[in-house]
């Protein structure tokens, strides 16, 4: 029995347990700006990771633009290539032993030969793939030759020669692809059962 002057006792448990309104206010503060921070720490992660995407891509850019920025004028310089070359193969025998000529063939090889290695010196390596195994990425069918010698699929002539810049292609390749012999046999030609029209079988 506690008298007037006696004071009730204080659980001093109960009091540390229960924690302060100002260090409940401290504690919700320092949580809000941790979230806060890992929100900026991301959004700067993200910010450093675009640009470093978007030098990267310009890097590229700036390459591929050293790389291909003649491919157009490339392009029509082979018409000039192909065009040395027919001369070339259009001489017949009779007038490549004519010494009065020698000179003016002389001129043409190596007017063709400069050229080509222009073509080298910048890329541009020709594509001709005789007796290769067809490349819808590099090769243009033209017609079929029915054959049992190759496997379908085979380049069995090349009309043109093709090229590439730089690994990229610049022109393809014709050519006449190798096909299964019928059982009548025969071949395939611009005009013929395998000329353009009829289906390309590149398999092998």
């Amino acid at each position: 029995m506690t008298t007037e002057n006696e004071k009730p006792e204080i659980d001093d448990r109960d009091a540390a347990a229960e924690p302060a309104p100002e260090a409940q206010a401290d504690t919700g503060d320092i949580e809000a700006l941790r979230a806060e921070n890992a929100e900026l720490k991301d959004k700067v992660l993200r910010a450093l990771a675009e640009a470093e995407n978007v030098r990267r891509r310009a890097e590229r850019d700036k390459a591929d633009t050293a790389k291909f920025a003649v491919t157009a004028f490339a392009r029509d310089l082979l018409a000039v290539g192909d065009n040395l070359r027919r001369a070339l193969e259009s001489l017949p025998e009779a007038m490549r032993q004519d010494a009065s000529l020698s000179g003016f063939l002389t001129g043409i090889e190596m007017t063709e030969k400069e050229l080509l290695t222009a073509f080298e010196k910048h890329g541009i390596r020709p594509v001709h793939p005789l007796g290769e195994k067809f490349d819808h990425n590099l090769h243009q069918a033209m017609f079929e030759v029915e054959t049992a010698d190759e496997a379908p699929g085979t380049v069995m002539q090349v009309v043109q020669t093709g090229y590439v810049l730089n690994d990229r292609l610049l022109r393809p390749a014709m050519v006449g692809v190798a096909r299964k012999a019928s059982a009548g046999g025969g071949q395939g030609g611009p005009g013929g059962p395998g000329g353009p029209g009829g289906s390309v079988d590149t398999s092998a």
